[in-house]
């Protein structure tokens, strides 16, 4: 792989500024929005009222931590343009959740809400090692998704040649990969795994592939799956982190050179870590939950969301601005199985281990009497089919887990192609519990 450092000439101004630059911009921006938000969305115009809080009383970047926190579900009680702080005749955009458990989630940007948040994908795209001119392929899915749209629009800032693939269609993907040879790929992690067994079943090395640059997102995924991918197509395969609540894809992006963490774009967004039982502001360096404040969101600010996802704040590294380390869970999705705590992240962890197994998995949880039981669904490798290799497999996998995550489970090892594809988000984890 070839060393991608960007040039210091090439960096926005604030991605290299001292720590006291930084905060100073963050406190005159938390100000103003704090301020819009009151003044113009009646919900934390109501928030703020019932916390007993006023904007004036942020007299330090700290005293955010006196403001109520907002939470998805005050998306889905405001739905649909409920938490707006713009006129809707000043939106030019909206983008909403699938609303698979009930009422989607919308999201509403101004046209300096796109503005900002294409620069944002252009220097995530920079920082991933993309360069004005490269070909990027966005295989993200365009609609009311924020993937699709968000890195068409950042990539196209950054002065790159887009092919808007969107999902799906996997042969197609390969073959024109394989023809236009771009040089940037931004999908999915899970999606790069079946992109990488159609390059396999149509004979084609991935390492021959013009792709130099993986952008990945959207959901957890391990620095061992880094290393299947990046091995797989002699490529650096690089984190982006990005929710829809607070912008889309671009809130935070590692850095090629480093690929430590992902540096927080501080300049627009003020991130804290809370303990997620008690809502406490934790110091950096401690794992919790990630909460943000946006600085600049002018359709629908954002003060104190808690995102879920569990990480930890760090200095930064390649850059100014504070990291965070790659999101291995989210308080949401954790399964607790007889008091232990496990994520999607530690099984495939300790399936990627296995030189047997594909690395494609689903966790099924059931229960017999009144024990919560876990099984493991996992493909074979194509040469390792035979029955004795498949239990072979099973018990290597059985074993990891059991010693690493500390549960007993259940392996099911199926055939190549046996677990259902995602073309976005993996859904990692089938719950067929009884409801209570």
């Amino acid at each position: 792989m070839e060393d991608l450092t960007p040039n210091p000439k090439d960096l926005d101004p604030i991605e290299t500024a001292s720590r006291d630059e930084i905060e100073a911009l963050q406190f005159h921006r938390m100000k103003r929005s704090l301020k819009h938000a009151f003044e113009n969305s009646p919900f934390y115009r109501n928030q703020f009222i019932k916390a007993d809080v006023h904007p004036e009383d942020l007299k330090t970047l700290g005293d955010i931590a006196k403001f109520p926190f907002t939470v998805k579900q005050d998306l889905r009680d405001c739905y649909p343009f409920g938490m707006f702080a713009v006129p809707q005749s000043r939106l030019v955009r909206i983008h909403g959740s699938s609303g698979t458990t009930g009422k989607p989630t919308v999201v509403g940007y101004t046209q300096a809400d796109i503005d900002h948040w294409a620069n944002l994908i252009a220097r995530s795209i920079r920082a991933a090692g993309g360069r004005p001119g490269d070909m990027l392929h966005n295989a993200y899915g365009y609609g009311l998704f924020t993937g699709g749209l968000g890195a068409h629009y950042g990539a196209e800032r950054l002065g790159c040649t887009v092919v808007p693939m969107s999902g799906g269609m996997t042969e197609r993907q390969v073959t024109l990969i394989h023809d236009f040879k771009p040089r940037i790929i931004m999908v999915t992690p899970s999606y790069m795994l079946s992109i990488l067994d159609e390059f396999r079943r149509q004979g084609l090395d991935p390492r021959q592939s013009s792709l130099q640059v993986g952008i990945f997102g959207a959901e957890p995924w391990t620095n061992a799956m880094r290393q299947e991918i990046e091995d797989a197509f002699d490529m650096h395969a690089v984190d982006i982190y990005g929710l829809s609540e607070v912008m889309g894809p671009g809130v935070a992006q590692e850095c090629v050179e480093t690929k430590d963490g992902l540096h927080i774009w501080e300049d627009h967004f003020y991130p804290e870590i809370i303990d997620p039982v008690t809502g406490e502001v934790l110091p950096d360096g401690q794992l919790g939950e990630l909460v943000f404040t946006t600085l600049t969101k002018e359709g629908l600010p954002m003060v104190r969301y808690r995102t879920r996802d569990l990480t930890r704040l760090l200095p930064g590294t390649a850059r100014s601005m504070r990291r965070i380390e790659k999101i291995t869970g989210r308080s949401d999705d954790m399964i607790i199985l007889r008091g232990v705590n496990v994520f999607p992240t530690q099984i495939e962890e300790q399936i990627l281990k296995c030189r047997g197994l594909a690395p494609h998995f689903q966790i099924e949880l059931t229960r017999s009497g009144r024990m919560d039981t876990m099984t493991v669904h996992v493909e074979c490798a194509d040469d390792h089919a035979a029955a004795d290799a498949r239990a072979a497999s099973a018990r290597e996998l059985s074993h990891h887990i059991k010693s690493v995550v500390g549960v007993s489970t259940r392996i099911e090892v199926r055939d190549p192609g046996g677990i259902a594809r995602s073309e976005g988000k993996a859904r990692r984890v089938v719950d067929n519990r009884p409801k209570e």
